[in-house]
């Protein structure tokens, strides 16, 4: 079934290039397909499946389109991408047309997204801390809620050697909601207990 998936998808690549550079990842059983980060379509068991938007609502209700329906924890998950049948397959111009508004409405949902929940936005993120987030790949709230502040901060001091204890402090703020200075006292002190107990830290409790 992964052999068949992956024709698909390079099937897609080929049909659909003028919309440009398309690159697929696995997801749940199955693979996304992006041009510039921005996910218009699936492929799972073989099958191409398109991001439902408002444009191609026509077109899928018309046709009586089935959905994608994948696997999350166990569970059954329907998910908002309709199937590309026999005859839309031989409808280059129309698949072409349906993929395009599938796009514009990833690309559009994603900018929405983001500038809903750019970090330098929540309590203590700088756009100085921001960027140091970009660079180790946390781009937004979720990423940074579902690492944790140590974690996070771990990734950035890979990359920055001077990071110091305030970060650590901003980041589980923005985490709780809260300013640095109103963390609870016990949640300071075991920050401060793990980021004395790490290598090298000593020469960093004065920096950044």
């Amino acid at each position: 079934m992964k052999k068949i998936s992956y024709e698909r998808i390079y099937q897609s690549q080929e049909y659909l290039s003028e919309l440009g550079d398309i690159h697929h990842r696995a997801l749940f059983g199955g693979y996304t397909l992006a041009v510039d980060n921005a996910v218009f379509a699936m492929v799972s068991d073989g099958e191409l499946y398109l991001r439902a938007c408002e444009q191609s609502a026509t077109y899928y209700v018309k046709h009586a389109s089935s959905f994608l329906t994948l696997l999350k924890r166990g569970r059954p998950v329907l998910l908002n991408y309709f199937r590309v049948d026999d005859g839309l397959w031989q409808d280059r111009g129309t698949l072409l047309q349906l993929s395009s508004f599938a796009l514009e409405a990833a690309r559009r949902e994603r900018y929405q997204r983001y500038q809903r929940n750019r970090l330098k936005d929540l309590p203590n993120l700088t756009f100085q801390i921001e960027v140091l987030l970009f660079e180790v790949g946390i781009t937004n709230e979720e990423m940074l809620r579902e690492l944790g502040a140590k974690a996070s901060w771990l990734k950035i001091r890979a990359q920055n050697k001077q990071l110091g204890i305030k970060v650590l402090f901003a980041l589980e703020g923005a985490i709780e909601g809260l300013h640095e200075a109103a963390l609870p006292a016990e949640i300071r002190q075991e920050l401060t207990e793990w980021f004395n107990a790490l290598p090298e830290s000593v020469e960093n409790r004065s920096a950044m």
